[in-house]
């Protein structure tokens, strides 16, 4: 069974919603090459174990998560895998407006309706091997569905059919969401943005996580500026 949907075929150059893409219109820049050194430090985060499915997630709203997720899928696409970047976050999804993507069906789609073809909500992007799977509607119910077997069965049939799977998920301290899906998959990445995400509070996602077993690869410092360096923005 294929688990992409090859009739659909997704721009990527309107950048006005969503996130910044700055590793598509930029990709030569110092900020794509820093998601390139994220690329490869998760690669060599654990040698001996090929992971297959990663989370990324923040301790609070507005740290950079979203904009690391797709930004790092798109460095992955780019060395030759298969990817898949899922909107995991079902109360504040970002994939449908940074893809260009009018009213998508999505992952709240596909573990709401008993009958939905997988392959009807995951979309080809114009990056070569990247594909995406928009987070639907938002449902009313959102840590219930993400908790649920379907969707650990979705882990399961996703880990098979793409080189690497990257999960954007809500906060930590939010909501519950992130701290379920993290028993789900292979790891978990937290983005932290400098000079806005409190100590405490990075702190307490980490415990958070690792209360359910979660493993948390590393961390992501966003947004660090380095004065006269030349080195700014999504600084890895």
């Amino acid at each position: 069974m294929l688990f992409w949907n090859k009739k659909k075929h997704l721009e990527t150059n309107s950048m006005d919603n969503g996130v910044n893409l700055i590793t598509v219109s930029l990709p030569k820049s110092v900020n794509t090459e820093q998601f390139n050194t994220i690329r490869t430090n998760i690669e060599f985060s654990s040698i001996d174990k090929e992971r297959k499915s990663l989370m990324f997630t923040s301790s609070m709203t507005s740290e950079g998560k979203s904009t690391v997720a797709a930004n790092t899928a798109v460095a992955f696409a780019r060395q030759g895998k298969k990817v898949l970047l899922v909107d995991a976050d079902l109360r504040r999804p970002t994939i449908n407006a940074t893809f260009n993507i009018q009213n998508p069906v999505g992952l709240t789609n596909f573990l709401t309706e008993k009958n939905l073809n997988i392959n009807d909500a995951i979309y080809r992007t114009s990056i070569k091997n990247l594909y995406v799977m928009p987070s639907g509607p938002i449902p009313p119910n959102p840590s219930e569905l993400i908790g649920s077997k379907k969707m650990s069965r979705v882990v399961e049939a996703l880990d098979s059919a793409f080189d690497l799977v990257i999960y954007d998920a809500p906060p930590v301290l939010s909501v519950t969401d992130a701290q379920i899906l993290s028993t789900k998959v292979d790891g978990t990445i937290l983005v932290v943005r400098e000079n806005k995400t409190e100590k405490v509070l990075v702190k307490q996602a980490v415990r958070l996580i690792q209360h359910v077993n979660g493993e948390i690869l590393g961390v992501v410092l966003n947004d660090v500026r380095g004065e006269g360096s030349g080195y700014y923005g999504y600084y890895g």
